[in-house]
């Protein structure tokens, strides 16, 4: 089932024309409908010396916002025009100014969210309120490569979760036009002697025409996210399909993980449900 309706979260002038463009070009492949969406944090009321509200503050930090949302307004008309898509507009306040978090109500309605990855200033909407809170699969645009809206070869990474399973059933419309897809098991635990890991998945995916093959890596010591990133380089894969927390959460945030590193340094476009 193709992507029908499309969410650009953009959090700040920084992203907004990558994921315009990702989100922009993706609608017009898949004749979507696309919604751009930017949030900006409500003027905090600060107090005068005297006690009462510091109304010129509110007024110029108002005034700041405004300009601000309708800077990355302009960016996401201007880069999405040309596409010949069916677009909308979407400028909300909220007391984070995220704009993840604010998008989550518009995400639910949505078949896909865009958004992007880190970025070195820190502005970066936060994907985990998406992936947690929305339930709909979010692509992620690297920081450093051109935004694609087409992959012509994809590594899912298989630990056959049911994040896991979400994920690559929930990318399944690129899968299928990819060129090469590959089912990706970092030391996968031993099964039946008959049972090759990761075959019921790699059948399942032929029998929807992907063309698909499955590759074990051992680690070696390495971390997982270090194996996959590896593996992304040797295959020149261009997109990465990953179920998003199959692990702890809060193992992640404190000691780093798959999720984690996707979010902040993969140099690749990153398919992420949970």
């Amino acid at each position: 089932m193709p992507f029908k309706t499309i969410l650009a979260i953009i959090q700040s002038e920084e992203d907004a024309q990558r994921v315009s463009d990702c989100a922009g070009a993706l609608a017009a492949r898949f004749e979507s409908h696309l919604i751009g969406l930017h949030a900006e944090a409500l003027p905090v009321p600060y107090t005068s010396t005297i006690g009462f509200p510091d109304a010129e503050f509110i007024q110029a930090t108002s005034e700041i916002n405004d300009e601000r949302s309708k800077k990355i307004e302009a960016v996401f008309r201007e880069r999405t025009a040309g596409a010949g898509v069916a677009a909308e507009w979407r400028s909300l306040e909220s007391f984070s100014g995220d704009s993840a978090h604010s998008g989550i109500a518009s995400a639910r309605s949505c078949d896909l969210v865009v958004a992007s990855q880190g970025g070195e200033d820190g502005a970066s909407p936060d994907v985990d309120a998406l992936l947690f809170d929305a339930g709909r699969p979010v692509l992620v645009t690297p920081r450093e490569a051109p935004p694609l809206a087409a992959f012509r070869r994809v590594v899912v990474a298989w630990n056959g979760s049911r994040e896991a399973s979400r994920a690559t059933f929930d990318a399944l419309p690129f899968l299928i036009e990819a060129e090469g897809v590959e089912v990706l098991l970092v030391d996968p635990p031993e099964g039946p002697d008959d049972v090759e890991p990761g075959v019921d998945i790699a059948a399942a995916l032929e029998r929807h025409g992907v063309a698909v093959t499955i590759h074990n890596a051992a680690s070696g010591g390495l971390a997982a996210d270090d194996v996959i990133r590896n593996r992304l380089a040797e295959t020149g894969a261009d997109l990465l399909v990953l179920g998003a927390y199959s692990h702890s959460w809060l193992k992640q945030l404190l000691f780093g993980g798959v999720t984690r590193t996707v979010l902040q340094s993969v140099p690749v476009t990153a398919f992420l449900s949970r």
